[in-house]
């Protein structure tokens, strides 16, 4: 069997003919029914701890990134009842920063692979994957090359990956399918299964460097591909939603999918992720009942 007959036989077996509307009032139906039960303090606090605190501007400089990582070190200090964050994600350059600062038991994730567009050569992102593992990325975030998928290269895009997944060594490796970017609850669905093909650790929504970043409807979709992939292949693929959660409220309507479709099994750390910066604080504020802004 060729690559594309493989790729042309996987999207049958999981059928990817998806209906958008559908999706949209299968969405809208489920947080209807199931919100309110979950926003409370308990789910902000394991929103919390699920939580990739990320820093991923072009001014960041190693200053502010060990101030971020102090924050994390010195959590248990200032909330003794409640859960750290989950990982500090960062650009590859700062790896070493955070490695060098870091001494909670929290991931170091690096966005490797020529992040945010993936848009250089193969080479370099797996140079760049290496290097991140190398330097203390327990971690690594890589973006699908966009353009070769979107063209419906699936073999290249996956070929890519296992490149990549294999220069992760022992690093978790979070695939982010740029769901803003793919115009299709197919897509998404198509992108997820490619990735996971290629042995994703995790799948994630978005870079947060796009207009469109994680939605109600793209964490549904995706949710609902890990489970047709659990139930066929016995494997547990983990889910990130990144870009655009600010809120307790966001963060409880995704909670509420992954709750509703993955179950109480993917309600950890080691499966389900949020990537955020304000988020962090905007929980903890909920939790408090009052304006906090530690990190």
């Amino acid at each position: 069997m060729n690559t594309t007959n493989k790729f042309d036989n996987l999207f049958t077996i999981y059928n990817t003919n998806l209906n958008d509307e559908q999706v949209k009032s299968d969405v809208a139906d489920l947080i209807s029914k199931h919100f309110d039960e979950n926003n409370n303090v308990d789910t902000y606090k394991k929103c919390l701890s699920f939580i990739d605190l990320t820093s991923l501007n072009g001014t960041d400089t190693q200053s502010e990134i060990s101030t971020m990582t102090k924050k994390v070190d010195d959590f248990d200090e200032h909330f003794p009842h409640l859960p750290n964050v989950a990982a500090i994600c960062v650009y590859p350059a700062l790896v070493p920063v955070v490695k060098g600062h870091l001494t909670e038991d929290v991931g170091i994730a690096a966005v490797a692979g020529g992040f945010p567009a993936s848009q250089t050569f193969l080479e370099v992102k797996v140079a760049e994957t290496a290097i991140s593992v190398l330097e203390g990325a327990s971690e690594i975030d890589a973006v699908i090359s966009l353009g070769e998928f979107l063209d419906g290269n699936y073999k290249d895009v996956y070929e890519e990956l296992c490149e990549i997944k294999a220069a992760c060594r022992n690093a978790h490796f979070k695939v982010i399918l740029e769901t803003g970017a793919l115009l299709s609850a197919s897509l998404i669905k198509k992108a997820a299964l490619v990735a996971m093909a290629a042995e994703a650790d995790f799948i994630k929504t978005s870079t947060g460097k796009i207009a469109i970043s994680a939605t109600p409807e793209a964490t549904f979709v995706m949710c609902n591909v890990i489970k047709e992939w659990h139930e066929k292949t016995g494997v547990k693929v983990g889910y990130k939603a990144a870009g655009g959660i600010i809120t307790a409220e966001d963060a409880v309507k995704h909670f509420t999918i992954v709750k509703e479709i993955l179950g109480k099994e993917w309600l950890n750390k080691s499966l389900f992720r949020f990537g955020a910066s304000r988020l962090a604080n905007n929980l903890l504020s909920a939790i408090e009942g009052k304006n906090v802004k530690y990190f």
